[in-house]
């Protein structure tokens, strides 16, 4: 087996996300009147936690408005976590990978910038039988991706080396994770970026077979 531990990527890696995410921001800026947007459009809004999804919706003049990114933030969130899982989906052979990799014996980890909560709805929802080994979000005083704390502390707690541990994700903010904490980025072709991780992995993987050859090398 080639490497030990699989860090993944939740949105545009494991699941497509995009749909429920997106009508979760137009529900919160309808609340308020304001412009909405469409999901090629919310393709470039995701990726760096949900406080900046929510900003990149908001319309340019009222972006320094801290008390409205706050009112449309929690409105987001309320909305998003009771209707997180209506039109997402995981990726094709995405639960076939994920078991397969398990039975051979590989660890398997998630490193999410969406919020915490979400993103132990998402994972029990449509992984519910994969033991990752940890399955972290966005949390207050934890740094999101591209910083590769999170990921650092899920290879220290697995007692798996650098170099037998390999990224997976679907944006150059996945691809910089894993250069930062010195492991292999693997750039999914699918998801909502993956020009951009393209531009920046060590490997590519078009499928999800493709992915778990060259995870299992």
């Amino acid at each position: 087996m080639k490497y030990e531990l699989a860090i993944f990527d939740l949105d545009g890696t494991l699941v497509d996300t995009i749909d429920d995410l997106g009508a979760a921001v137009n529900h919160a800026l309808s609340l308020k009147g304001l412009p909405l947007h469409g999901r090629e459009e919310y393709r470039m809004m995701v990726g760096n936690g949900v406080r900046k999804l929510v900003l990149r919706a908001m319309p340019e003049e009222l972006k320094e408005d801290s008390a409205l990114l706050d009112s449309l933030l929690a409105d987001f969130i309320a909305f998003y976590s009771e209707h997180l899982d209506l039109r997402s989906r995981p990726y094709p052979g995405i639960p076939e990978l994920l078991a397969g990799l398990q039975a051979a014996g590989m660890r398997l980890a998630v490193a999410s910038n969406k919020f915490q909560a979400g993103t132990d709805k998402i994972i029990r929802r449509f992984f519910p039988g994969i033991d990752f080994r940890a399955v972290a979000g966005g949390r207050d005083g934890v740094p999101l991706k591209p910083d590769p704390t999170v990921v650092r502390g899920i290879m220290e707690a697995a007692g798996v080396p650098a170099e037998r541990t390999a990224m997976v994700g679907d944006s150059a903010t996945d691809m910089l994770t894993a250069k930062a904490a010195g492991i292999c980025g693997i750039a999914v072709s699918w998801g909502f970026r993956p020009s951009e991780a393209a531009a920046e992995c060590s490997f590519r993987a078009a499928t999800a077979a493709e992915l778990g050859r060259l995870l299992l090398g």
